[in-house]
């Protein structure tokens, strides 16, 4: 694919991600990406250039449109500086969050600034052409709201909640939703959005990157991001940027057995984490404290409402006291700090951040969690330890997905690695 160029933004030219440019200029992108804005002085310092050569690189990434001026910087004794910036005329990106029970989606400039997003409850039961199909619509109605056209879509990043080969774009073997096995999202998205560069992987691995670019990860190096939810994994940041290992499948720790004897998991297998400590566990022990009389506030729920016992019920029975509600939700976190700390010995991460639905258990989970992995990890692994929820919200998983399509957007040319 040859590089594109920029006058792009004029109309009638149709541009399509991803921009190529020389190893020089991935530099300045690069640059750019970590700081937001810049000016020559600041990448000259630190790219080692001089300033003919830095002039020469940002004269022709503004020629190209990738960058423009924009506004002035503070005086370091002389005039102000012009500082330079991605050119957010360019093109659109957009984020896709599909949780096991909902979906969020957002469009924002090739910055990241998001211009709009919507949410609506999903079930990945359903079929993925259903589901993605929804997707779809979804980001079309974002695109013309904002006056757009879905030409002007150069990147979609998507997170689903199973194990993603990376490299392909696909989920494999999903627990879940077994039926996504191998479905071509990217080719279903491009079939919509032709101009767009798909990206897709584990949803707890954007989340991962979520927290790293815009929560309490950034500028840490080496931390696990936990998703607690219908099922269970672990994101990991490792020198700064995501490990998924060989094969995409890095961090499925739901599927780490914690009791032979214990229950089926959808993997197949019998007492994995997921299987055990997860909302549909936590929500079926609630039915089964309900039904054999041991807490009376659970029985008066379920008899109060048609269908089964749902995990939030779990906490808020505990925030009425109820001690078999307080119980679950212990032996949950027990459970998941006990797999940490295996993790924490092996990993010696810095930082530990929690999210996902059950994360909003509270302080009753985080302290279980905590006990139990600082009971077994080594004392040296655990001396700068720290571990909370994350703040991100439901925001970690879109600005995750955006923050991953932006990634990938510059790419070097005669250089399979794309600029990172």
């Amino acid at each position: 694919m040859s590089a594109s160029n920029a006058n792009g933004t004029k109309k009638g030219t149709l541009l399509t991600a991803p921009f190529f440019v020389n190893a020089s200029q991935g530099q300045v992108m690069r640059a750019l990406r970590r700081q937001g804005r810049i000016s020559r002085t600041e990448l000259s310092n630190i790219t080692g250039w001089s300033k003919a050569k830095t002039s020469q690189e940002i004269r022709s990434l503004i020629d190209k449109g990738y960058l423009v001026e924009f506004g002035e910087g503070a005086s370091q004794g002389g005039r102000k500086p012009h500082l330079l910036v991605l050119n957010n005329q360019l093109g659109y990106v957009a984020g896709i969050d599909i949780g096991a029970t909902s979906l969020d989606i957002a469009l924002a400039d090739i910055t990241g600034l998001i211009l709009q997003r919507c949410s609506e409850p999903t079930d990945v039961h359903l079929s993925p052409e259903a589901v993605f199909g929804r997707c779809s619509e979804l980001l079309l109605e974002l695109v013309q709201t904002q006056g757009l056209t879905t030409t002007q879509v150069l990147g979609i990043g998507v997170d689903v909640p199973g194990p993603v080969d990376f490299a392909r774009g696909v989920l494999v073997a999903p627990p879940l939703m077994p039926a996504w096995e191998d479905f071509p999202i990217r080719d279903f998205f491009k079939s919509a959005f032709s101009s767009a560069f798909v990206v897709v992987d584990n949803d707890v691995n954007i989340m991962a990157l979520g927290e790293q670019r815009a929560g309490e990860g950034t500028g840490i190096d080496h931390f696990i991001f936990v998703k607690i939810g219908t099922g269970i994994g672990a994101g990991i940041i490792s020198n700064g940027k995501i490990h998924r290992g060989n094969d995409g499948s890095a961090g499925d720790i739901g599927h780490i057995c914690v009791d032979k004897n214990g229950p089926l998991c959808a993997c197949g297998n019998t007492g994995c984490l997921e299987a055990m400590a997860a909302g549909p566990a936590i929500a079926a022990r609630a039915m089964e404290a309900a039904r054999n009389g041991s807490s009376p506030l659970l029985k008066q729920m379920l008899e109060s409402r048609e269908g089964p016992l749902r995990p939030e019920d779990v906490n808020a029975a505990c925030r009425e006291g109820d001690q078999a509600a307080l119980d679950i939700i212990r032996d949950s976190g027990q459970m998941i700090g006990d797999v940490l700390a295996s993790l924490v010995n092996f990993f010696n991460p810095s930082h530990i951040f929690i999210g996902g639905g059950i994360a909003n258990f509270g302080n009753h989970l985080l302290v279980a969690i905590r006990r139990a992995v600082l009971h077994r990890s080594l004392p040296l692994a655990t001396t700068h330890l720290s571990i909370k929820f994350s703040r991100m919200g439901l925001n970690a998983g879109v600005l995750g997905a955006i923050s991953l399509v932006l990634d990938y957007l510059f790419a070097i040319e005669d250089n399979p690695h794309f600029i990172v």
